[in-house]
Protein backbone atom coordinates (compact mmCIF):
# COMPACT_ATOMS: atom_id res chain seq x y z
CA UNK A 1 0.00 0.00 0.00
CA UNK A 2 1.27 3.41 -1.02
CA UNK A 3 1.00 7.07 -1.77
CA UNK A 4 3.30 8.88 -3.75
CA UNK A 5 2.68 12.70 -3.84
CA UNK A 6 3.88 14.74 -6.36
CA UNK A 7 4.03 18.47 -8.08
CA UNK A 8 5.28 20.52 -4.87
CA UNK A 9 7.71 23.45 -5.90
CA UNK A 10 8.55 27.33 -5.38
CA UNK A 11 5.83 29.57 -6.87
CA UNK A 12 5.66 33.08 -6.52
CA UNK A 13 2.40 34.60 -4.47
CA UNK A 14 -0.53 34.59 -6.89
CA UNK A 15 0.72 31.92 -8.33
CA UNK A 16 -0.65 28.10 -8.98
CA UNK A 17 0.44 24.59 -8.70
CA UNK A 18 -1.05 21.37 -8.79
CA UNK A 19 -0.44 18.22 -6.60
CA UNK A 20 -0.77 14.63 -7.67
CA UNK A 21 -0.71 11.60 -5.64
CA UNK A 22 -0.73 8.01 -6.73
CA UNK A 23 -2.31 5.02 -4.64
CA UNK A 24 -1.04 1.66 -5.10
CA UNK A 25 -1.85 -1.69 -3.17
CA UNK A 26 -5.16 -1.04 -2.28
CA UNK A 27 -8.70 0.00 -4.16
CA UNK A 28 -8.44 3.54 -4.68
CA UNK A 29 -12.31 3.93 -5.53
CA UNK A 30 -13.09 2.48 -2.47
CA UNK A 31 -12.09 5.13 0.15
CA UNK A 32 -12.85 8.74 0.91
CA UNK A 33 -8.97 10.82 0.58
CA UNK A 34 -7.66 13.74 2.23
CA UNK A 35 -4.59 16.57 1.50
CA UNK A 36 -3.08 17.60 4.82
CA UNK A 37 0.03 19.89 5.08
CA UNK A 38 2.12 20.72 7.67
CA UNK A 39 4.27 24.50 7.68
CA UNK A 40 6.96 24.62 9.80
CA UNK A 41 6.84 24.99 13.55
CA UNK A 42 3.31 24.05 13.23
CA UNK A 43 0.90 20.87 13.52
CA UNK A 44 -0.21 19.03 10.16
CA UNK A 45 -3.63 20.21 9.10
CA UNK A 46 -6.82 19.17 7.51
CA UNK A 47 -6.99 20.97 4.08
CA UNK A 48 -9.37 19.13 1.88
CA UNK A 49 -11.27 15.73 1.44
CA UNK A 50 -12.98 14.27 -1.04
CA UNK A 51 -15.67 11.40 -1.33
CA UNK A 52 -15.57 8.21 -2.95
CA UNK A 53 -17.07 9.00 -6.11
CA UNK A 54 -16.45 12.77 -5.79
CA UNK A 55 -19.79 13.59 -4.85
CA UNK A 56 -18.89 15.35 -1.91
CA UNK A 57 -15.81 17.92 -1.12
CA UNK A 58 -14.84 19.85 2.00
CA UNK A 59 -12.14 22.61 3.09
CA UNK A 60 -10.36 24.41 5.22
CA UNK A 61 -11.93 28.16 6.02
CA UNK A 62 -7.57 28.82 5.06
CA UNK A 63 -8.44 27.38 1.37
CA UNK A 64 -11.64 27.57 0.56
CA UNK A 65 -12.64 29.36 -2.77
CA UNK A 66 -8.43 28.75 -3.72
CA UNK A 67 -8.21 25.26 -3.58
CA UNK A 68 -9.45 22.38 -5.26
CA UNK A 69 -9.57 18.67 -4.73
CA UNK A 70 -10.52 16.00 -7.15
CA UNK A 71 -10.08 12.21 -7.99
CA UNK A 72 -9.33 10.34 -10.84
CA UNK A 73 -10.40 6.98 -9.79
CA UNK A 74 -9.25 5.21 -12.95
CA UNK A 75 -5.83 6.56 -12.98
CA UNK A 76 -5.59 5.57 -9.07
CA UNK A 77 -4.33 9.55 -8.81
CA UNK A 78 -5.81 12.21 -5.95
CA UNK A 79 -5.16 15.85 -7.23
CA UNK A 80 -5.24 19.65 -5.08
CA UNK A 81 -5.31 22.31 -7.72
CA UNK A 82 -3.73 25.25 -5.91
CA UNK A 83 -4.60 28.80 -6.76
CA UNK A 84 -3.79 32.37 -5.84
CA UNK A 85 -1.12 31.09 -3.77
CA UNK A 86 0.25 32.75 -0.52
CA UNK A 87 3.41 32.79 1.68
CA UNK A 88 0.97 31.29 4.17
CA UNK A 89 0.43 28.01 2.08
CA UNK A 90 4.03 27.27 2.22
CA UNK A 91 4.31 23.57 4.25
CA UNK A 92 4.59 19.99 3.42
CA UNK A 93 1.79 18.86 1.83
CA UNK A 94 0.65 15.20 2.50
CA UNK A 95 -2.41 12.88 0.84
CA UNK A 96 -3.88 10.17 3.33
CA UNK A 97 -6.01 7.38 2.70
CA UNK A 98 -8.48 7.78 6.53
CA UNK A 99 -8.70 4.75 8.61
CA UNK A 100 -11.93 2.98 7.82
CA UNK A 101 -13.43 0.07 8.83
CA UNK A 102 -10.27 -2.47 9.41
CA UNK A 103 -8.26 -0.76 7.17
CA UNK A 104 -5.39 1.72 8.40
CA UNK A 105 -4.64 5.02 7.60
CA UNK A 106 -1.98 5.63 4.85
CA UNK A 107 0.36 8.67 4.20
CA UNK A 108 2.05 9.57 1.59
CA UNK A 109 5.83 11.25 2.00
CA UNK A 110 4.90 14.69 1.44
CA UNK A 111 5.76 17.56 -0.99
CA UNK A 112 7.26 20.28 -0.40
CA UNK A 113 5.29 23.49 -1.66
CA UNK A 114 7.08 27.16 -1.30
CA UNK A 115 5.23 30.31 -1.79
CA UNK A 116 7.82 33.04 -1.47
CA UNK A 117 8.64 36.25 -4.08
Amino acid sequence: VQLVESGGGLVQPGGSLRLSCVASGFTFSSFAMTWYRQAPGKERELVARITRDSGTTDYADSVKGRFDISRDNDKNTLYLQMNSLKPEDTAVYYCKRPKWAWFSEVWGQGTLVTVSP
